[in-house]
């Protein structure tokens, strides 16, 4: 018999009783490996309830206490990071050092929850009026949610959920139902860790599961990672219910590459950047700006990712895996093939690509377009998929405009060897995430995850040291130098580059 996911409330693992379940697939091989629930109506009710209820007593636990715990959830994540990211292989189709990276990055952040007490002190000021002072208390809200995509099922759930609970709140968490088993396995080992019953609730389901979430009056605020209409959905959605909502929707993030660049390093971050993890992260270089004489490289770009190939996550050769669902390699041939019909020049066709032993596979091969416009359907989508798209330009003024006008503003990141360059463009850029020198500028969690634009929907910036209000924005840079004892300078700078 097929297994069948369970539910994760008031601090046990349940049998769900609906009627409806969703396949979970492996994605090279489309067996179903198990099946998860469409949580029903009294289901959810039942993990708000219990999490509403477990935060009268959750939120007085001093915060030396909340942080103890995520020093615990930590150290077993750590001791599990293989076992999880072998369930990821298996629904995800990810390789296994990207499933352990993937479980990695999940683990800095409840690393992060572990110094959660610092980030917990209000201020005070005396003498603010004669005879008067004035103290303020950061206090936790209540019952909070996280709705989190299929692509990185350990890392994005690990985003919201130690944050939230550490600071005092309790957390109902909807994991995508496509690789809905990392998760469970995750809140098993925070049970483990010593977390109370109630403090976390795991939900299963599709769009009727988040919209109770939406529309709940005990739900205070929500976190949410994915595409962009659904993201303006729960975002549109949470707030007309007077919900706290940050929503981090799309994404096309571009690779500005000037031509005092290394070449080789270019090629090398261009690689990884466009094609690793199948392309399904929100975070990959999608779009590469060639400045000048550096569209020469452009037929060596195309040669070197055409080396990559795909496979299963047993394959130690394999570069990635399948892309999640039939559904989503067909969106993504289909964008392949409306690029060549739009004038795109393809230099890399991954169209019609296999895996021997895995015919059934959700495979789509490296491909690399040149020549491409903006008003083509491949530059303008977030295709989401190993698919690079190469641009031309004279001039950084020219890739700052490219970028800018784009309506998302996620990562971005500019290969040079020029101080002056990295300076004019990690200041005008209108991006969150700035790399220089680095293909994918992904910040660790004690800075803010900071998209712009259409890639975020919010008032706050989420997973950071701090909030930042709606009439502030904060930018992320992440730089790395290759050269030794090079002297670069520009207006109004030197830098020594060591």
């Amino acid at each position: 018999m097929t297994k069948q996911v369970q539910l994760f409330i008031d601090g046990a693992f349940i049998d769900s009783t609906t009627e409806q379940w969703i396949p979970v697939t492996n994605p090279a091989t489309q067996e179903v490996i198990a099946q998860a629930p469409c949580a029903t109506a009294d289901e959810m009710s039942r993990a708000i309830e219990s999490a509403k209820e477990a935060f009268k007593s959750w939120k007085e636990v001093p915060v030396s206490e909340r942080a103890r715990l995520m020093m615990r959830f930590g150290n077993l994540l750590k001791e599990h990071q293989t076992e999880i990211a072998e369930i990821i292989c298996q629904e995800l189709g990810k390789t296994i050092e990207d499933a352990k990276g993937d479980v990695w990055r999940g683990i800095e952040v409840v690393e992060q929850a572990a110094n959660i007490p610092s980030l917990m002190m209000g201020e005070t000021v005396e003498n603010v009026a004669r005879s008067i002072d004035t103290y303020s208390y950061i206090q936790p809200l209540g019952v909070c949610a996280g709705i989190t995509p299929f692509n990185f099922p350990a890392m994005i759930p690990l985003w919201m959920f130690p944050m939230a609970i550490a600071c005092g709140n309790t957390f109902v968490l909807k994991p995508s139902e496509q690789d809905p088993m990392t998760v469970n396995r995750i809140a098993e080992l925070f049970a483990e860790a010593g977390a109370p019953k109630g403090v976390l609730q795991v939900v299963h389901g599709a769009k009727e599961q988040v919209d109770t979430i939406l529309h709940h009056p005990d739900i205070k605020a929500i976190s949410f990672v994915g595409s962009v209409n659904v993201g303006q959905y729960i975002y549109k959605t949470g707030t007309d219910n007077l919900k706290r909502v940050q929503a981090f929707a799309g994404a096309k993030n571009h690779m500005v590459i000037m031509p005092d660049a290394n070449k080789q390093q270019v090629i090398n971050a261009l690689v990884g950047a466009s094609v690793g993890a199948a392309g399904q992260r929100c975070m990959a270089i999608s779009v590469a700006v060639f400045v000048g004489a550096a569209q020469d490289w452009i037929p060596e770009v195309a040669a070197a990712i055409g080396k990559v190939r795909p496979g299963v996550y047993t394959d130690p050769n394999a570069a990635y895996g399948p892309q999640i669902s039939p559904q989503a390699k067909a969106r993504i041939l289909s964008l392949i093939e409306q690029g060549k019909n739009e004038g795109a020049t393809c230099l890399l066709d991954g169209s019609d690509c296999s895996v021997e032993d895995f015919p059934n596979g959700n495979w789509v091969g490296p491909t690399v377009f040149s020549n491409v416009t903006t008003e083509m359907e491949i530059y303008k989508q977030e295709i989401f998929g190993p698919v690079l798209t190469t641009m031309s330009v004279d001039s950084l003024d020219e890739a700052l405009k490219v970028v800018n006008d784009s309506p998302y503003g996620n990562g971005t990141s500019i290969f040079t060897a020029s101080g002056a360059a990295a300076r004019k463009y990690q200041h005008q850029v209108e991006v969150g995430q700035v790399g220089i020198n680095i293909p994918i500028p992904v910040p660790l969690p004690f800075f803010s995850f900071t998209g712009w634009k259409g890639s975020f929907y919010g008032d706050q910036h989420a997973y950071g040291k701090q909030a930042v209000r709606f009439y502030t924005e904060t930018k992320t840079i992440t730089a790395r130098w290759f050269d030794d004892d090079i002297q670069v300078s520009g207006p109004n700078m030197s830098i020594n580059l060591r």
